[in-house]
């Protein structure tokens, strides 16, 4: 019941989750001192996956034993979950028949897109500390744009810091020339920016979907992925999702995708529950839990397959040099996807006076609620607009 209850009251993000979760276990409760937190916190901050899920999956793991870490991480993410779930069931089964839905839906995608600009300065301010992280966190927004595999992406990244922490700066060049190469010819071969146009081409508004298109299998699979990557917070784990669900797999619309992210912006839980909306998409109530259980699994195994191991690998220079290079190619990854976001979400005066708003508050304030209120706030803007707009 204690972690079901820290999922119910998860509003305001990971900063906001982590300090309730820190306020009442080791400051209140001292399950563990000021310090060991820190470390424990550094290390899920390295690994991919939602840090305030894997500390509910630690400290459960502590109290509990590896049984206590499952349901202390289920009990955290259960009432996103659930929520997550009947909203798509809603979106699926009404689309835009309700009055007003497209208009306030379109604004929400403005200030999703605010979010996710917010969340690139935030995540490449700790982690883009030097030119060769720079360096790799550029060629990635290229290789986005360009539509060059992520594995590639992410590899070339993590080699190149690598090698450059180590002085071998000569092949790190050499192989940072290679990648920039690599996307030169693919744009050349294929007359273009392949990614930019297979995204912004599917930016229409969010509209009634049909479920069941996809094998849970699939699903799973696409969710597996996407949870293994999201290096840096959870929005990194947008454009592995949208390269599987818009650009690829195509069972969604990229507006549908953002009308996902910004549910998930109302609700308390890590924003990666957006992937039970994608998955609902793609396969229905099947589909969801498939690649609900993908997303998060990696964030169970590792603590529960050894906290202590994942914390002496991440710990070596070397793996967390190649890790920080990965991370920063992950970062360009988010800006290139972002690119497209803005291009299809910013189409007229009131968008972009939604995301100019949106985006200054973002800034400018640190409340707690100011996720979900800058959500509610555009879609009640862009309900009232359409509605005065067809009055």
């Amino acid at each position: 019941m204690r972690f079901l209850r820290f999922g119910a009251l998860a509003w305001g993000g990971p900063v906001a989750q982590i300090g309730m979760i820190r306020q009442q276990l080791v400051d209140e409760e001292g399950w563990i001192d000021r310090d060991r937190f820190n470390r424990v916190l550094a290390v899920y901050q390295v690994l991919p996956g939602p840090e305030a899920h894997e500390l509910c999956v630690y400290f459960g793991t502590l109290a509990r034993g590896r049984l206590g870490g499952i349901l202390a991480g289920l009990g955290f993410m259960l009432p996103g979950f659930v929520l997550m779930l009947a909203l798509s069931w809603l979106y699926v089964r009404y689309g835009l028949r309700l009055e007003g839905w497209a208009g306030a839906m379109v604004a929400a995608q403005a200030a999703v897109a605010a979010l996710i600009v917010r969340a690139i300065f935030r995540i490449g301010s700790h982690v883009l500390e030097n030119r060769w992280l720079w360096m790799v966190a550029t060629v990635a927004v290229l290789s986005q744009l360009a539509s060059v595999h992520f594995a590639v992406t992410l590899a070339a990244g993590g080699l190149v810091y690598l090698l450059a922490h180590e002085n071998r700066n000569l092949i790190a060049a050499w192989l940072l020339a290679m990648s920039i190469a690599l996307v030169a010819v693919k744009v050349w071969s294929e007359g273009g920016l392949t990614g930019l146009d297979a995204l912004t081409s599917a930016q229409e508004p969010g509209s009634a979907a049909r479920a069941g298109s996809m094998g849970a299998a699939a699903l799973f699979w696409s969710g597996l992925k996407a949870g293994l990557l999201t290096f840096g917070g959870a929005y990194t784990v947008i454009p592995f999702l949208q390269r599987d669900a818009v650009s690829q797999g195509a069972w969604m619309s990229n507006g549908q995708f953002l009308d996902g992210l910004a549910l998930s912006g109302l609700l308390p839980a890590p924003l990666v529950i957006f992937a039970t909306f994608v998955g609902y998409v793609g396969g229905g109530l099947a589909g969801s839990l498939a690649m609900t259980a993908g997303v998060f699994l990696p964030a169970f195994l590792f603590t529960l397959l050894g906290h202590d191991a994942m914390e002496r690998a991440v710990q070596r220079p070397r793996v967390a040099e190649f890790l920080a290079g990965i991370t920063a190619a992950v970062v360009g990854l988010i800006t290139g996807t972002t690119l497209a976001i803005l291009s299809g979400s910013i189409r007229d005066a009131h968008s972009l006076l939604v995301f100019s708003v949106a985006l200054a508050a973002l800034f400018l304030s640190k409340a707690r609620l100011l996720v979900p209120a800058v959500v509610v706030v555009a879609a009640l803007y862009g309900l009232v607009a359409s509605t005065v707009g067809t009055g």
